[in-house]
C-alpha cells in the first residue's frame, strides 16, 4: 500500500513538473510568436516601401506552415519520442528567427518568418506540448491540467508584447528581433523534463495501429467537426494578433501619434493575454461540470458578439483596450477544450498525430485570417470584411460544436471475406 501511494505521488510529482516545463515552453513559443505584429510596420517600411501585404504573407506562411508541420510533429512525437521534436522545433525557431533579423528580400522573409518559424512554433506550442501533458495526467485531471498548462502559455502573450512596445521605442526592429529570440534560450533548459516515464501511455505507438486510428478519426464526425470548428479560433487569433496593431494604428480616434497607437495595439495584446489565463482556467473548469462541445459552442458564439461589437461602437482607446480584455478570456480557452475531447474521443497513444490534425485545421484558419486582413487592408484601406467573415465564422463553429459528441469514437468492425 505504501509503495502504491509513493508511485503516485512520484507519478502527480512528474506530471507537475510536465505542466510547468511545457507552460514555460508554451509561453516562449506563442510570446515571441505573438511580437511580428509589432514590427508589421517598421519591417515593411524599411524593406518593402511601406507596403504591409508583403509581411503579411509572411506571417500567412509561418501560420500555414505551423498547421502542415504539425501532424509531422506530432508523429515524430508518438513515434519517436516528445523531446527529439521539441528539439526540432526549438533548433527551426532559433534559425527562423535569425534569417528573420539578417533577410532583406521578400523571399527571405517568407523562409525565415514564415517557413522555419512556423515549423519552430509547431515543435514546440501546443500539439507537442499538450500530447505530452495529456499523457502525463491522470484521466480525472486531464482536463485541469491541460487547462493550466494552457494558462501558464498565455503569460508570454502578455510579457513579450509589452516588451516589444517597449523596445521598439529606442531600437530598430532588428535589433528588437535580436532581444526577444534570445528570449527562446530558457525553452532548452525546459524540454528535458518533457517526457513522460511511466504507464502504457509512455510507449511508442505501433505504426500499423496508428494508421488505423487516424484512418477512423477521419471517418468519425465528431473529429471533423471538431477539426473544422479549430479552423475558425486560427481564423480569429491569428487574424486579431497580426493586425489589430495595425487597425488601432489607422481607425482609432484619438490624438495620439501612429507610434503610440501602435504601442496601444500591442499592449491590447498583451491584455488579451494576461486575461487568456484566467478565461482558460475558467473554461477548463467548465468543461469539467458541462458537455465540452457545448462550453465551446458558447464560446464561439461570444466571440462573434464581441467582435460585433466592437467594430459596430466608435474604435476609441478605451474600447480597444475593453474589446481586448473580453476577447482575451475566450482567446485560447477553446484549446484545452479541444484537446481533452480528442482524447477523450481516441485515447492518448495517439493524441500528438490527431492533435496535430485538428490544430492543422487551425492553422489553415490562421492562414487565411493574416492573409486575408492583409490583402483588404492594401486593395481597400479597410479590414472590414475580414471582421465581419470572422463574425459568420464564429456563428458557424457554434453551432457545428453543438452536434459534437463527448464520448469515445466507435471502433470499426474488423474487415471479414474478400
Amino acid at each position: 500500500m505504501a509503495t502504491t501511494s509513493g508511485t503516485a505521488a512520484d507519478n502527480n510529482r512528474d506530471a507537475m513538473t510536465i505542466v510547468v516545463a511545457g507552460g514555460i515552453v508554451l509561453a516562449l513559443a506563442f510570446g515571441v510568436r505573438s511580437v511580428f505584429g509589432g514590427i508589421v510596420e517598421p519591417l515593411s517600411n524599411d524593406l518593402f516601401g511601406g507596403r504591409i501585404d508583403v509581411f503579411s504573407l509572411s506571417i500567412a506562411i509561418q501560420n500555414l506552415v505551423w498547421g502542415l508541420a504539425q501532424p509531422a510533429f506530432g508523429i515524430v512525437a508518438d513515434r519517436f519520442g516528445d523531446r527529439r521534436a521539441l528539439w526540432l522545433g526549438f533548433g527551426c525557431y532559433v534559425a527562423g528567427m535569425l534569417i528573420c533579423v539578417i533577410g532583406t528580400t521578400p523571399f527571405a522573409q517568407h523562409m525565415g518568418a514564415g517557413v522555419l518559424v512556423g515549423m519552430g512554433i509547431s515543435g514546440t506550442a501546443f500539439g507537442t506540448v499538450l500530447a505530452v501533458v495529456g499523457r502525463s495526467a491522470p484521466e480525472e485531471k486531464r482536463a485541469s491540467y491541460l487547462g493550466i498548462a494552457s494558462a501558464i502559455g498565455s503569460a508570454g502573450q502578455v510579457a513579450l508584447p509589452l516588451m516589444v512596445a517597449w523596445l521598439i521605442e529606442f531600437l530598430d526592429w532588428r535589433m528588437t528581433l535580436i532581444v526577444i529570440t534570445a528570449m527562446l534560450a530558457p525553452m532548452a533548459l525546459c524540454i528535458p523534463f518533457l517526457k513522460v516515464r511511466t504507464g502504457p501511455a509512455a510507449a511508442p505507438a505501433d505504426a500499423e495501429k496508428m494508421t488505423r486510428t487516424i484512418r477512423q478519426a477521419f471517418g468519425h464526425s465528431s473529429y471533423l467537426l471538431l477539426a473544422a470548428g479549430f479552423f475558425v479560433c486560427g481564423f480569429h487569433l491569428a487574424f486579431i494578433t497580426a493586425h489589430l496593431p495595425n487597425y488601432v494604428q489607422n481607425f482609432c480616434m484619438s490624438t495620439a501619434s501612429a507610434a503610440e497607437l501602435r504601442a496601444l495595439g500591442l499592449r491590447a495584446l498583451a491584455l488579451a493575454g494576461l486575461a487568456n489565463i484566467f478565461g482558460t482556467l475558467f473554461a477548463s473548469r467548465l468543461g469539467t461540470r458541462f458537455p465540452k462541445p457545448y462550453v465551446l459552442a458558447a464560446i464561439y458564439a461570444l466571440r462573434a458578439v464581441v467582435i460585433l461589437a466592437f467594430i459596430t461602437l466608435p474604435v476609441t482607446p478605451a474600447s480597444v483596450m475593453i474589446f481586448a480584455l473580453v476577447m482575451g478570456v475566450l482567446w485560447l480557452s477553446t484549446v484545452p477544450l479541444t484537446s481533452a475531447l480528442v482524447l477523450t474521443m481516441f485515447g492518448p497513444r495517439a493524441m500528438g498525430t490527431l492533435f496535430g490534425f485538428v490544430f492543422l485545421s487551425h492553422q489553415l484558419g490562421s492562414f487565411a485570417g493574416v492573409w486575408l486582413g492583409g490583402v483588404f487592408f492594401e486593395r481597400t484601406g479597410s479590414y472590414d470584411q475580414v471582421w465581419y467573415l470572422a463574425i459568420a465564422l464564429g456563428v458557424l463553429s457554434a453551432i457545428a460544436h453543438l452536434v459534437v459528441q463527448e464520448r469515445a469514437a466507435p471502433r470499426p468492425e474488423p474487415a471479414f471475406g474478400g
